[in-house]
Formats: structure tokens, C-alpha cells, sequence
């Protein structure tokens, strides 16, 4: 099985627990206004690799990838190549490497009987999900992305179901993804699962502007100040309260 590959990180520190090597998949429908990454967004473009490859750069470094680390796909969005990532995690858990998944969810959809068997398989050999919402609300979220997110907040449910451990990240882009009531909604949403094992409120940055010059793209959200860290632990707050009182609430009915 071959898969369409944008790049490779060797140690990366952000992409799951530990030290980990970084597989960045190329191909994404999704038109987040805050990427930095548009040139991962063509499906047809990157280098082809084949899992045995990729598990062979791990190797080289593996000694850095043990006590917590392992290997974590990205994008892009790995669940374009689903096929791909089965064959890449069953490798990895054939040799006990830890696996981590980096997704919006996008490509879930709990009606298609074709992908849905293949979804159920590749839960067997995750061991992680951090799953990027990008926004709660519908309409905000099509405006921002391109792309609805009914399906996105189903694979949260999913991945409850299915007792896989999940990490929440999301951006707080000032004016776009910071209103307080979203927030709390957002808290309030991922606070009945069980499975919520980290929170991760990332700062919006303008790095990514550079990319958009250099492939002669307008960048969606130039003025757009980037996010003042010392209120990115406010926001993170209102999730925080909307998922104590999804618990809170949750508790009271059993």
C-alpha cells in the first residue's frame, strides 16, 4: 500500500505523548483560514512511501521514541488514505510502537457502509486520537472550513464508543474561535465522554502567512492579530467550565 507523504519529522514534542516521529500525509478537504500547512492540501501531489519505509526511519532513532513516545500521522488528513494508515498502525503495533492519529475527523461518516468496516479496523491498531474541532457551532464552522461538522462531533462520539483515548486540540483565533459562549458550548459538547483524556487550547499564529506568499495565495486571515498567550488560560477556562458542567450534570442522572 503506498501513501501519498508531504514530509517526515524525526522528533517532534507536539504530536502526542513523548518524543515522537512525525508522518505528515499529504491531502486535506478541509480550507481551515487559520492553516499553515495549504501546500499539504492537494491530493494528488507528495511522495509515495510504503509503511515498511516509514517504519524503517523510525527505526533509526527508535531508542528516542521509547518511554512515552511512538508515532503520530498528521496532515494533511490521514483519513483520506484510511488504507494506507491501517497497514502503517498494524505495522507499529506488530512491533509494540505507540500510535497516534492527528485528524479533524472530516472524512468520518457513521452511514457509509463501505468505510465504516475499515474505520472499526483502524480503531483496533490507535491508540490515540487527538481530534482537532475546529469550531462548535455549524454555521461558524462552514464559514471557517468549507466543511460542515456534524460528522466531526459523531467521530468524538465514536471514538467514545469505540473506548479510544482522545485528546481535544483547539485553535483560539482572536474574534473567530474565542467567543466565550462557543467556548463553554465546546467544553459542555466534549464533557460526556468518557474517553477525554487532555484538552489542548493552541494559540493562533501568523506564521503561516509566509507559506501563502511563497504559493502566491491570499491569506484568508491577514490583519488577524495573533493570539495573546497570556489569554489563551482564560479561554481555555470556559471549555474547561462547559466540561465540569456536562460532568456535574451527567453525575447527577446516574
Amino acid at each position: 500500500m503506498i501513501g501519498h507523504i508531504h514530509s517526515l519529522e524525526s522528533f517532534g514534542t507536539v504530536d502526542g505523548p513523548g518524543t515522537r516521529f512525525v508522518v505528515f500525509v499529504q491531502g486535506c478537504p478541509m480550507r481551515c483560514k487559520y492553516c499553515h500547512n495549504p501546500d499539504t492540501w492537494p491530493m494528488s501531489e507528495g511522495t509515495p512511501m510504503e509503511p515498511s519505509y516509514i517504519i524503517e526511519q523510525y527505526n533509526r532513532n527508535a531508542p528516542f521514541y521509547r518511554n512515552g513516545g511512538g508515532l503520530t500521522v498528521t496532515g494533511g488528513e490521514p483519513l483520506m488514505q484510511i488504507d494506507f494508515l491501517i497497514e502503517l498502525f498494524s505495522l507499529c503495533k506488530e512491533k509494540g510502537i505507540h500510535t497516534c492519529l492527528d485528524t479533524s475527523g472530516i472524512a468520518f461518516n457513521p452511514d457509509n457502509e463501505v468505510m465504516m468496516p475499515k474505520f472499526d479496523k483502524l480503531m483496533t491498531v490507535t491508540d490515540l486520537v487527538m481530534l482537532d474541532i475546529k469550531h462548535i457551532d455549524p454555521e461558524v464552522h462552514k464559514d471557517l472550513c468549507q466543511q460542515p461538522n456534524e460528522n466531526i462531533l459523531k467521530f468524538a462520539a465514536y471514538l467514545n464508543d469505540k473506548k479510544i483515548d482522545m485528546w481535544i486540540r483547539h485553535v483560539i483565533v482572536p474574534g473567530i474561535t474565542d467567543n466565550d459562549d462557543d467556548l463553554y458550548n465546546l467544553g459542555y459538547f466534549i464533557g460526556q465522554f468518557s474517553n477525554l483524556k487532555a484538552l489542548d487550547a493552541l494559540p493562533y499564529h501568523t506564521m503561516g502567512a509566509v507559506k501563502y506568499e511563497k504559493l502566491d495565495m491570499e491569506y484568508p486571515l491577514k490583519g488577524v492579530p495573533a493570539m495573546d498567550r497570556n489569554k489563551l488560560l482564560e479561554k481555555k477556562a470556559k471549555i474547561v467550565e462547559g466540561i465540569r458542567k456536562r460532568r456535574a450534570e451527567d453525575a447527577a442522572k446516574a
